[in-house]
């Protein structure tokens, strides 16, 4: 049912990769619908602990496609056909923060790691934003874009942003839209492992079978909903918040199971999500 995405599903492991590379991966509105769709698919599928969103060919995404834009000069909104293809990903305990526009990405109750393979501009740009991490190659080439196409900072960039670099450094991307590597990602905190050309699905990948041999899935969603939650709460409400959790967490089987590995030195037996 996909036409412009591809979905591989490996224990534990889901791969969505964005599938137009004689476009550089620039989405349209059935590729946002796509990508939705999956999403929604691999939270509920019990083999995935991780996701992984990449891209095919030599990019990661290059943006939103210039004649979906023009398009909209005409209508003066976005009109995305999700017809076969509705879904409701992420998890409406969240809250309405976390319900507009492509914030449901937050949400979403598993780990979602960009590996980003190439050039990542524009609304490629707000998607990795809004990944938990980033695995980047160092040749990669980024741009904000907005600017420079009479935009704004687009699908919570300002609210995303600055919270990983600051507000000044955030302002000097968005303002003038430059291009900048990997590695200078890098220096600037965008990035969460850097990585040699060609290697960043993989050690993607890696890192999520990692997760999948030594920790809980349900301690992965739970920490993941007070990171994001968190970032908006005063630090009282967040310790009350935390102790309440806590006190959850001990009346798991995860927890009981979290001991006994240890005790008898073994891989822990932790069971998956299921929605």
């Amino acid at each position: 049912m996909y036409h412009e995405i591809e979905l591989e599903i490996d224990d534990p492991v889901a791969i969505i990769t964005m599938n137009r590379p004689d476009r550089l991966n620039a989405m349209t509105t059935r590729m946002l619908a796509e990508i939705r769709h999956a999403l929604a698919a691999t939270e509920t599928d019990d083999r995935v602990v991780g996701i992984i969103l990449t891209g095919a060919g030599r990019g990661f995404c290059a943006g939103m496609d210039m004649a979906a834009l023009d398009d909209m000069t005409d209508n003066g909104r976005f009109s995305i056909d999700t017809r076969g293809l509705e879904a409701d990903p992420g998890d409406p305990a969240m809250g309405e923060d976390f319900a507009t526009g492509f914030t449901y990405i937050l949400s979403l109750r598993k780990p979602l790691i960009a590996a980003v393979n190439g050039p990542c501009a524009g609304l490629g740009f707000c998607f990795a934003l809004l990944c938990d991490m980033r695995f980047v190659v160092r040749d990669a080439k980024f741009s904000t874009a907005f600017a420079k196409r009479g935009l704004i900072a687009e699908h919570a960039t300002s609210w995303l942003l600055p919270r990983l670099i600051g507000s000044s450094r955030a302002l000097d991307l968005l303002w003038s839209a430059r291009k900048f590597d990997g590695e200078e990602a890098d220096r600037l905190g965008l990035v969460d492992r850097l990585c040699e050309p060609g290697t960043a699905l993989e050690r993607a990948r890696e890192y999520i079978g990692e997760l999948a041999r030594t920790a809980s899935p349900t301690s992965l969603q739970v920490m993941k909903q007070q990171v994001y939650r968190d970032l908006m709460t005063p630090l009282g409400p967040a310790m009350l918040e935390t102790q309440r959790l806590m006190d959850e967490s001990i009346k798991r089987d995860d927890f009981r199971e979290g001991v006994r590995s240890f005790i008898e030195d073994r891989p822990p037996a932790f069971a998956r999500i299921k929605v």
